[in-house]
């Protein structure tokens, strides 16, 4: 199955913010469906021309979200659709007019609910994208006050959505193993007092040690400290919630109360700038964490094992870097240094991997802890100075290592190739991350390139190793040309989700 990354590589070339934004919209928005008891739809626009979905300029429908609170809309998968004027107008007019469309059943003024909507997505003041709402025209449904308290928040966050406003950075890195509004939901009111609380939510607090019946009309953050086992939790609960409602961004809290073991997550309510309340979301999770005791011993486990094989390639770059002090040959003291330069690399990579719970690794972190050893190791160009620009973002373990090992050995070839011994000078890591594309250029502004130059020819160790990683590992394209102003450009680029056939 495609993911959201692999099909916006296909249709589109939105820049590396832009996508981050989808993805956190995304991670947000099954949120979203249940509390509209609806379809939830992403739409992006094509930028090429293709037989299956159209032209260029063509809403595509990439992603879809159907809600765990009501029927479908759509028994058949969405993803793929071209928005068309007959059956998607909302959608395109969305798009060109930058803002909400609603589609009542009925004819304009009759009181008809909405069924339809389109909502503009906006990052960075620029609409990268829409999603639509679509409920199933079936379902009649009662208005009790569980759907009017889910409606209402559905339509401020929605507003939000399009003024670009949610989500945020911040609550992106809380929306794992997130509540959902099935499992409980409290509206406060822009003072901290309940206005509605779901019966999953009573239930949740009364496991906690609530005795009344009802949580209306009282202070959230007061109730909940009082129930908190810990005093610095049941601080930190009511903090957040308070926070929330000053219009930061929530976070997910796991608090222990009476025995039972809750997640909560606070989120901000401000459409257009104006705070309305907040959202708490809780879900009683004392029988899942029981269960998952005997995962988190296989996650740390696979951790431990990370830790060890870093460990081990610590070891050989030691026994490699010692033999190099003791080896007389300048030509084997070099080709040990460097060896000892590559096991470093991959090592860093493990240790990442060993502190990280999704087996994904950060390339700006170990780019910026490889550099200081990248300086140490040019002993020769001390004066040479490396920096980073741009983002390189997250990579998937397995490509990861090879990733790392191909920018270590282009920097490394601009450090000892592209100045004198001594001379000062500046190698650049420039990063730009878009959907389809991860472009990495390393600049010097050495010497250049020695006359004749040919990177298909050239015996290097270290190009050759580069060649064959960007080839077999990566699948991308490496090209060493003179740079604009002088120096050198090593020119990689990486194909980011799915290749096109």
């Amino acid at each position: 199955m495609s993911t959201l990354s692999d099909l916006l590589a296909e249709y589109t070339d939105l820049p590396g913010d832009a996508v981050d934004h989808l993805q956190r919209v995304v991670g947000e928005w099954q949120l979203l469906a249940d509390l509209s008891f609806a379809d939830v739809l992403l739409w992006v626009s094509a930028d090429v021309g293709r037989l299956d979905i159209g032209g260029p300029g063509d809403l595509v429908c990439v992603a879809q979200c159907r809600p765990t609170t009501a029927p479908t809309a759509f028994a058949e998968d969405a993803v793929g659709w071209v928005a068309s004027d007959v059956e998607h107008p909302h959608v395109r007019q969305a798009m060109a007019e930058w803002r909400i469309v609603r589609v009542p059943d009925g004819p304009p003024g009759d009181g008809t609910p909405v069924r339809r909507e389109a909502i503009p997505v906006r990052c960075a003041g620029e609409v990268i994208a829409v999603l639509s709402r679509d409920t199933n025209p079936t379902q009649k449904r009662q208005s009790s006050p569980l759907e009017v308290a889910y409606l209402d928040c559905a339509g401020e966050l929605c507003q939000m959505i399009s003024e670009g406003t949610f989500p945020t950075p911040e609550e992106h890195s809380e929306i794992l193993s997130s509540p959902r509004a099935g499992d409980g939901f409290i509206r406060l009111d822009s003072d901290g007092t309940v206005v509605y609380a779901s019966p999953n939510a009573l239930s949740a607090y009364h496991r906690m040690g609530l005795t009344t019946t009802t949580l209306k009309g009282r202070d959230l953050s007061s109730v909940t400290r009082t129930l908190v086992t810990d005093p610095f939790d049941a601080q930190d609960v009511a903090n957040d919630i308070r926070t929330a409602l000053a219009g930061k961004a929530g976070k997910r809290v796991e608090v222990e109360a009476r025995g039972a073991i809750v997640l909560l997550r606070t989120l901000v309510l401000r459409p257009g700038g104006q705070p309305s309340g907040a959202v708490v979301l809780i879900r009683d999770v004392t029988e899942v964490k029981r269960r998952d005791r005997a995962l988190l011993s296989k996650d740390a486990t696979i951790r431990e094992i990370h830790h060890r094989v870093k460990n081990n390639l610590q070891t050989v770059a030691a026994l490699l870097r010692l033999q190099a002090r003791r080896t007389g040959n300048d030509e084997a003291r070099q080709a040990l240094s460097e060896s000892v330069r590559r096991v470093t690399s991959i090592a860093l990579v493990h240790d990442i991997l060993s502190m990280s719970v999704d087996e994904e690794v950060n390339l700006d972190e170990v780019v910026d802890r490889l550099v200081p050893i990248m300086a140490d190791v040019a002993v020769v160009n001390s004066s040479v100075q490396i920096r980073r620009e741009g983002s390189l973002g997250v990579f998937p373990a397995e490509r990861a290592t090879p990733l790392v090992m191909v920018l270590t050995e282009l920097v490394q070839n601009a450090i000892e190739h592209g100045f004198e011994p001594g001379a000062p000078g500046t190698v650049t890591l420039q990063a730009r991350r878009s959907a389809r594309w991860l472009d990495v250029v390393i600049h010097d502004d050495g010497n250049g390139l020695p006359p004749g130059f040919s990177l298909e020819r050239s015996d290097r160790l270290g190009l050759q190793i580069v060649r064959t990683l960007v080839s077999a590992e990566l699948g991308g394209s490496l090209g060493l040309h003179p740079g604009p102003d002088g120096g050198t450009d090593a020119a990689l680029r990486v194909p980011l989700g799915r290749r096109r056939p």
